[in-house]
């Protein structure tokens, strides 16, 4: 056996080692949360709110304040977000900016995307005391706001850089000014990995909870205004976790979070699959 077929060998061993590293680790999380959290998963879990329990006894009722304090929190977040992202990204492009100004925005989105989102939280805790609000969805609604934001427009932006730049071409040809060129024919060709950064920026917004851990407070309530503070999954597990005797209900919740995480997930994938038949290659 020569030299470049043993590199060749042991680089493929390593190649399987590292996917079955990835596939165990999911299987395992999976498999923990569902062993731990299957005594206490229940249709009531999903429909019912908190209820105070006896001493001693495990935490009764459900989590459906922390689902709907979580998707009032990330689905506007992601849609703000989106809506500046997608501006950004359009921006950064050579039609309208310098390319050496261009990699200093995008190294900055870097930084922004790498700062841990407890630092998001900071912030807008920060800007909440000094004017006086309190923990509430819409200061929430800001901090995922902000931490989604580079998410979602630096994968917006990769996607917009693989247009072929002969649409560009033909479309100015034609008379396009560079704004109908950007929303009009860059938008629609580079759709399908616009649509998978949304969808990539509301999997994060909706399993952080760093960031809305100072700024959306806590309720076991069901909220019924911007500024009423709200329970989310992550803070509810947290919550549930550190109950005696609330382990279970706390595995059963994250067990939720996972599912929703992993329906964002393939969903992304199926609607990404499903544009790319109307892209011009």
């Amino acid at each position: 056996m020569n030299r470049r077929t043993l590199e060749e060998r042991l680089f493929k061993i390593l190649m399987v080692g590292s996917v079955c590293i990835v596939i165990g680790s999911l299987v395992v999380i999976f498999g923990l949360v569902v062993i731990n959290g299957a005594s206490s998963l229940s249709i009531e879990m999903i429909t019912q709110t908190p209820r105070p329990s006896v001493p001693g006894d495990p935490p009764g009722g459900g989590i459906l304040n922390a689902i709907v304090g979580s998707l009032l929190l990330a689905l506007p977040a992601t849609g703000f977000a989106s809506l500046i992202g997608i501006g950004i990204a359009l921006f950064l492009q050579n039609d309208f900016l310098h390319p050496r100004y261009s990699d200093i925005i995008r190294f900055m989105l870097d930084v922004l995307w790498g700062i841990p989102s407890i630092i998001y939280g900071i912030f807008c805790l920060m800007i909440m005391i000094s004017i006086g609000m309190s923990s509430s969805i819409l200061v929430g609604m800001i901090a995922l706001t902000l931490l989604e934001i580079p998410i979602i427009t630096r994968s917006m932006d990769e996607a917009i850089k693989m247009v072929p730049k002969g649409l560009k071409e033909g479309a100015y040809s034609l008379g396009s000014t560079k704004i109908e060129t950007a929303f009009r024919v860059i938008r629609r060709q580079a759709f399908p990995g616009i649509l998978a950064g949304i969808l990539l920026g509301l999997g994060r917004g909706i399993g952080d909870a760093a960031s809305i851990l100072f700024t959306a407070g806590f309720s076991n309530r069901l909220p019924t205004s911007l500024f009423d503070s709200t329970a989310t999954l992550p803070t509810m597990i947290y919550n549930l976790y550190s109950t005696p005797l609330g382990q279970s209900k706390a595995f059963a919740a994250a067990f939720i979070l996972l599912m929703i995480v992993l329906i964002v997930s393939v969903l992304s994938r199926l609607l990404t699959r499903r544009f790319k038949k109307h892209i011009i290659k």
